[in-house]
């Protein structure tokens, strides 16, 4: 855990807010590349009502969009949840470098938790992976926000 990874997950948590203004769950993921932020996105499926608009899979159109390339190979993806299997797969098809996320996801998580994607022998893209950035305070504002919910829901 260096210094520079800390930063950006302070960055990546923040993003993770934004989707708190829109009642959705609130992730967080920024795409680096050469050491700056080219492009950030937050859990948007309530609003688009699309189970695919995952805070990673925005983050990642847009650095693509960016970049003009789909092949983001020299570039750190930063998510304050584990990514699942469908944004797992996403990362290695954008040809993603690194990820480091800060805490896992024990329903969905397919990086550590349920399944093992990156470290798959037969493909032919290698992920990088770190965990365990800032998890208790990720963890409080996902109890917070689904807490909330919950509260709605009676």
């Amino acid at each position: 855990m260096d210094d520079i990874d800390l930063l950006f997950m302070k960055k990546t948590i923040q993003v993770a807010k934004r989707a708190l203004k829109y009642d959705d769950v609130p992730i967080g993921a920024i795409v680096v590349m050469d050491g700056k932020i080219i492009a950030s996105g937050y859990n948007r499926k309530k609003t688009t009502k699309n189970p695919l608009d995952h805070a990673e899979i925005i983050a990642m159109k847009k650095a693509a969009r960016k970049i003009g390339d789909w092949r983001l190979n020299n570039c750190v993806l930063y998510s304050t949840l584990e990514p699942c299997i469908m944004c797992a797969g996403a990362i290695l098809h954008y040809r993603i470098k690194r990820v480091v996320f800060g805490t896992l996801e024990p329903k969905f998580g397919g990086v550590v938790s349920n399944d093992r994607i990156f470290d798959i022998k037969t493909l032919n893209h290698r992920v990088e992976y770190e965990f365990g950035f800032f998890e208790e305070e990720i963890k409080g504002m996902m109890r917070d926000f689904f807490k909330k919910v919950r509260g709605k829901m009676c």
